[in-house]
């Protein structure tokens, strides 16, 4: 695929983040999440990609923690995928809306059991005494959900980064790197190629 020639940003997306799990050794579906705070000030965290189709990237998270405090207030976002192996950069700004219930269930069901609990037992972010204090929470809600299936927390979901703009970055020799843009016009894309 000639990146310079795409007209399609998912295809592009499709085709990077397949050769990304293919050979990146290191978690292919991290992705940096930046989001901003009531202040103004931007936030930045890594979460896992666990999902994408034409109308987003999902990822699942605490929703009392700071990032989805953040795009409860201001759901504008940027992502970046970091495939150091392929020299390639993927970023993507958008909105971030909530995935449904349904989707958010059908996620957490395949989760290990040990996350589903953490889920239970963590407050994302929150101050605590000592370790001690997690762990007790972790075996409160193992006993709790003892000999049946764990249920989704209902602090814990996910979210859909809606992308208005895609951009794809191959790295090259002498700094002279691949930079192609796509920017959401009406129900299709227009393309621009950056200088590197």
């Amino acid at each position: 695929m000639r990146l310079n020639e795409a007209v399609d940003p998912w295809h592009v997306f499709a085709v990077w983040y397949d050769e990304g799990v293919a050979h990146e050794p290191d978690v292919p579906n991290a992705m940096q999440l930046a989001t901003v705070g009531p202040d103004g000030r931007p936030s930045l965290r890594t979460v896992l990609l666990k999902g994408y189709d034409p109308e987003g990237l999902v990822f699942y998270t605490n929703l009392n923690s700071r990032k989805s405090r953040e795009l409860s207030a201001n759901p504008n976002v940027a992502i970046t995928f970091h495939h150091k192996s392929l020299e390639r950069q993927i970023h993507v700004e958008g909105t971030a809306q909530p995935v449904s219930d349904a989707e958010a269930d059908a996620y957490f069901a395949t989760r290990p059991r040990g996350s589903q609990l953490g889920a239970w037992a963590s407050q994302q972010g929150q101050a605590m005494r000592s370790r001690e204090t997690l762990e007790h929470a972790l075996a409160a809600m193992a006993a709790q959900f003892e000999r049946q299936d764990v249920a989704r927390p209902p602090h814990w979901g996910g979210w859909r980064v809606v992308p208005s703009t895609f951009e794809f970055w191959q790295g090259r020799a002498d700094r002279l790197h691949d930079r192609v843009t796509f920017v959401r016009d009406g129900q299709g894309w227009r393309r621009l190629l950056l200088q590197p």
